[in-house]
């Protein structure tokens, strides 16, 4: 795999208690509330501030609690582990060789929505936390809508397992406007004004391109298409809501209706060949 960051957010580089600060103590935090959804009726979200204090002591007792573990209220490397398996199993799962690029594309991207990415917000900020960092190569905060890296990152996975580059289709970004232009240029860009033609162009394991304006060369958020029902496309995206945002908190299951949208296809067939 070409996108590899994800590994540092899994290491903690020393056991943390009440006193401790830095980096360390700040991705705990960061996952605690991560995690927060997941555990509806325990109170583990707190302050992300890189301090070690009685609140951060609490919620880690609360965690530990909450998946049966002794309430020590320290965090080592093993309940680290715990904290960041999500992140792990969406990476580091390695699916078989079979039914070819398309369908590991799907797979990989459902698995990633099994684990439940989520962004955080705070310090008045959005886009942050380890999955966008793991998704946008280091990089997390306001300007980094991670719905590209989303998609690179499966795309990065399904192509490596058949011993491919993802970067044979398009370059790496996180800009949705480079990859349109690339695949523009490639010829593997497939026309919202076609696809409604003839639906059968855009294939599971295809990535859609939400463009802002007819005829325009101007795209503003992207996804993995899962199926093609009718009209409409079932999607796995990042960076989106339950509204269908293309700046939202995770990773969703969506519809998508291309004859009302303007959505335009890049074909992986490049790549699936």
């Amino acid at each position: 795999m070409l996108k590899v960051q994800y590994k540092k957010e899994l290491v903690l580089t020393a056991t943390c208690q009440v006193g401790s600060r830095g980096q360390d103590v700040k991705k705990i935090q960061e996952w605690l509330c991560i995690n927060a959804p997941q555990h509806p009726h325990a109170p583990i979200a707190t302050t992300i501030d890189g301090v070690y204090g009685d609140a951060t002591a609490l919620a880690v007792r609360n965690y530990q609690k909450a998946i049966g573990l002794p309430s020590t209220g320290v965090v080592d490397k093993a309940l680290f582990a715990r904290l960041t398996q999500p992140l792990q199993k969406a990476f580091e799962t390695q699916l078989p060789p079979n039914g070819g690029l398309r369908s590991l594309v799907v797979k990989y991207a459902d698995n990633h929505l099994q684990n439940h990415p989520r962004e955080l917000q705070y310090d008045a900020q959005q886009n942050l936390g380890s999955w966008v960092r793991s998704y946008c190569n280091g990089a997390d905060g306001t300007p980094y809508k991670w719905c590209m890296g989303f998609v690179q990152t499966v795309l990065d996975q399904a192509s490596s397992t058949l011993n491919r580059r993802f970067t044979d289709l398009m370059p790496m970004s996180l800009s949705c406007d480079t990859v349109g232009t690339s695949a523009t240029q490639s010829r593997s860009l497939v026309r919202n004004k076609d696809v409604r033609i003839n639906p059968a162009l855009a294939k599971p394991g295809d990535i859609f391109l939400l463009r802002n304006a007819q005829n325009s060369m101007d795209w503003h958020h992207t996804g993995i298409i899962s199926r093609v029902v009718g009209d409409c496309f079932e999607t796995i995206e990042g960076n989106t809501d339950q509204q269908g945002s293309s700046n939202g908190t995770g990773v969703f299951a969506r519809t998508r209706n291309f004859q009302k949208s303007l959505i335009d296809v890049v074909s992986v067939q490049k790549l699936a060949d």
